[in-house]
């Protein structure tokens, strides 16, 4: 990971949710917050009746595997249990994503954490051949849940790494001043990957669609990332026009 100081005057841009104040130009990419609420609840109410008997599966098959001699038997339970728990964490995301946590917010700051989040993801960049520039003013500060804001910035730098294969390239983290009449951050995650498909940008935020050949859409990675936000009272969109660069683009209250 590099840093570099930023521009210490540096011009604030702007990227709210659609109905609010409009981005300017047809590559941006905006979660449709109507579309989003139902899909959630649909998640929330699904994933909790999945997740009972799913549980159910899950203890039964340990209980037979305690006592199980055959080996081909055993190697079936196994197969059963482990599945089981992969679905077990899809579920997981989906409540995650449906009825995320209340956040704890606190005074948090933005250049720390993402050397945070950065040096835990640092294996899996690294064997992509993906490196982060950080351009983060060293007194910024976000009013937001630790644990929910390294979700956000995990999640992004996920896709920006999926995006940038097979040759890997560096992925680009900056923030700066926003709207101080607002009290708001503006963050950006950039990445020089290929962009996102026509079909890719009409359903980048909908839960499991799986835009690969960009490498973003994949799972709850950007719902998830959409549901916190909000909740913290940000916003979020994608700019990526034909060819890339994607840029990701959330707006957060200052701590």
């Amino acid at each position: 990971m590099s840093e570099r100081d930023p521009d210490p005057t540096p011009t604030p841009v702007h990227g709210p949710d659609r109905g609010e104040t409009p981005f300017e130009g047809t590559s941006w990419i905006l979660p449709d917050a109507a579309k989003l609420e139902s899909l959630a609840e649909f998640a929330a109410g699904a994933g909790h009746e999945i997740n009972n008997p799913l549980a159910t599966i899950i203890g039964r098959a340990q209980l037979l595997l305690k006592d199980e001699r055959d080996p081909q038997r055993r190697q079936m339970l196994q197969m059963i249990g482990a599945q089981a728990y992969r679905i077990r964490d899809m579920i997981g995301d989906t409540m995650l994503f449906g009825r995320p946590p209340k956040p704890n917010p606190e005074s948090v700051n933005l250049a720390e954490t993402v050397r945070r989040v950065v040096s835990r993801l640092q294996e899996p960049l690294s064997q992509a051949g993906c490196t982060v520039d950080v351009e983060i003013p060293a007194d910024i500060k976000l009013r937001a849940d630790p644990v929910q804001l390294s979700i956000v910035l995990s999640e992004l730098l996920r896709n920006s790494r999926q995006a940038l294969q097979p040759q890997g390239g560096t992925i680009q983290v900056l923030a700066k001043l926003g709207d101080a009449a607002n009290g708001l951050v503006d963050f950006e995650v950039t990445d020089a990957g290929c962009g996102f498909t026509e079909l890719e940008r009409i359903h980048a935020f909908d839960p499991f669609f799986s835009g690969r050949q960009a490498g973003r859409g994949l799972g709850f990675g950007l719902p998830k990332c959409w549901q916190i936000v909000r909740q913290h009272g940000g916003t979020i969109a994608i700019e990526s026009p034909p060819g890339g660069p994607t840029r990701v683009h959330c707006t957060w209250p200052a701590g």
